[in-house]
């Protein structure tokens, strides 16, 4: 692990974190931690209304930072955007978003590390580069390595328009081909383009090349 992707454990009164030791190294995909909603002014359940006593705790969601209690809010699960080591304490409506949340980081982010191998054109070139291009390990950049080499900061794309084929005017399958991509150089007001092409040669794997597509049209959103 190099000295810029180093991490460092950090407890927090929501449970431990492994957190980039440097605030520039996080992912963009990252949330930071909610301001929990102080006791004094959560006398009751912010769901159910039920009053809080000593016998009904009131518990705070890790995801909201609202006051809840133990019915309301007694899911833990995973929360990666946080950078939790452990599953922890959510309310029923945060919950159902951290747990698809975590499908997109056990799955897609997997997908575009892994990489992909396209067919690059840059801007109005008529010319185009057979790149193999892949998700950082910080998730920060979109590297492509062939004869040239290219790094593009997630956080300065600004359109992700995937090219597709197959529909057919009474409906059918559609499957991804393609991707334009456009983003903006660090200091440049300019908007740079870039266009990805599956290739049809036996070095490209067509079904990995969609599903990496795919994964690229989710991280979009």
């Amino acid at each position: 692990m190099s000295g810029g992707d180093a991490k460092k454990l950090v407890r927090s009164p929501s449970g431990l974190r492994m957190v980039p030791e440097h605030r520039a190294a996080r992912s963009p995909f990252g949330l930071d931690e909610p301001p929990w909603v102080p006791d004094k002014e959560c006398p009751r359940c912010m769901q159910c209304d039920t009053k809080f006593d000593f016998i009904t705790r009131k518990h705070h969601c890790r995801r909201c930072g609202k006051c809840f209690c133990d019915k309301c809010c007694s899911k833990k699960v995973p929360l990666p955007r946080m950078c939790f080591v452990d599953p922890v304490r959510q309310c029923a409506e945060c919950a159902l978003v951290s747990q698809k949340e975590t499908e997109f980081y056990d799955k897609q982010l997997k997908v575009l590390m892994n990489g992909a191998t396209f067919f690059v054109t840059l801007g109005t070139s008529d010319k185009s580069e057979l790149m193999v291009c892949r998700l950082s390990s910080n998730q920060r950049y979109l590297v492509l390595d062939g004869d040239s080499h290219y790094e593009i900061e997630i956080i300065q794309i600004s359109t992700v328009q995937i090219l597709t084929e197959g529909f057919t005017p009474g409906g059918g399958n559609t499957r991804a081909i393609g991707m334009i991509l456009q983003y903006k150089v660090p200091g440049s007001e300019e908007v740079t383009q870039m266009k990805f092409t599956a290739g049809e040669d036996f070095n490209c794997n067509k079904k990995l090349s969609a599903s990496w597509l795919a994964a690229m049209h989710k991280v979009s959103k």
